[in-house]
């Protein structure tokens, strides 16, 4: 059975969470799993990388050509490993991931098989379409296959446990040198967990009104230890960043709560978040869409019921 090789997702020091769901996901396909971590200066991140459990090896690629990741870089690399062997190329459906992967199937002349959610078999799997409302199995003649993993769909492998050895690789020829480079990073600190990885999640939608009325949600938040979300229209009005984005066009969220506030429940929010485990509605209107997944719901003023909320616990 053919290796599978999974992308590790990194800031050169530590592993993203997203890594270990996509780990997950390659044991289900069965065949041993190797990690490819490239960056520059990224010994830590090899050293995470091989103590996840399941893990059999970790290629590190360390050169200053990777050390921000920018996927026409890295792309050439993957291809080469990949034509070296593998059956299958993972990575988690993240922003890194969908950015890469495309490139890396093109390249490879193969099909892409995005945001799966579940593995049939070594070349068939589940993936959503019609924003959620339908699972569509593929299955994939290729030789290699080139899969994203919806990581709120997989537990994430043990961080700890695994011994693997890290093996060093070359850098590949960068035969995309010129078309892109990195200029800058503007990266938002915040003192709440991050939105895909967060526990408990509080998001705004329209009902909000303005950007100044999520405070309230803020102050919930820090009561819950939760991050903050949105629905697409609350960013699209500018009441808070993209980067809030709850939903189908933004991030894919699986808390163990999550607590949408003054969101009416469009298809497309739904299709971000209606895996959470409890689901907690407060809308004013009661036949908005979102109580129909909701497993509790208040239909009340939120101006009104959010603060009552926050000052009870």
């Amino acid at each position: 059975m053919a290796s599978i090789l999974v992308l590790a997702e990194h800031d050169n020091a530590t592993l993203k969470p997203a890594t270990l769901h996509a780990v997950t996901a390659a044991g289900k396909i069965g065949g041993e799993i190797h990690v490819l971590v490239a960056g520059q200066g990224a010994q830590a991140a090899a050293a995470a990388a091989a103590r996840v459990a399941g893990v059999a090896k970790v290629l590190l690629a360390d050169d200053g050509a990777y050390a921000h990741q920018l996927p026409e870089a890295v792309a050439p690399l993957v291809v080469g490993l990949a034509q070296g062997g593998y059956g299958h190329v993972l990575a988690a459906a993240t922003s890194m991931g969908k950015n890469l992967l495309p490139r890396v199937a093109a390249l490879l002349d193969v099909a892409m098989v995005s945001d799966i959610t579940a593995v049939v078999s070594a070349d068939s799997f589940e993936r959503p379409i019609y924003a959620g409302n339908a699972i569509a199995t593929v299955q994939s003649p290729d030789a290699v296959k080139v899969v994203t993993v919806r990581t709120t769909a997989f537990e994430a492998a043990a961080g700890e446990g695994g011994a693997a050895a890290v093996e060093s690789v070359a850098a590949a020829q960068d035969v995309a040198a010129g078309l892109s480079r990195f200029v800058s990073a503007e990266l938002t600190k915040s003192e709440r967990p991050e939105l895909t990885a967060a526990r408990v999640v509080v998001s705004g939608g329209r009902g909000m009104q303005s950007g100044e009325n999520f405070v309230l949600l803020e102050a919930l938040a820090d009561k819950l230890g939760a991050a903050v979300g949105a629905s697409r229209a609350a960013v699209d009005a500018g009441f808070v960043p993209n980067d809030y984005q709850v939903g189908q066009t933004g991030k894919i969220v699986a808390p163990e709560l999550y607590i949408a506030v003054g969101i009416s429940g469009a298809i497309q929010h739904l299709a971000g978040m209606k895996d959470s485990k409890v689901i907690v509605a407060i809308n004013k209107d009661e036949e908005a869409p979102i109580f129909q997944v909701a497993d509790y719901g208040l239909v009340a003023d939120l101006f009104k019921a959010v603060p009552e909320l926050t000052q009870a616990l």
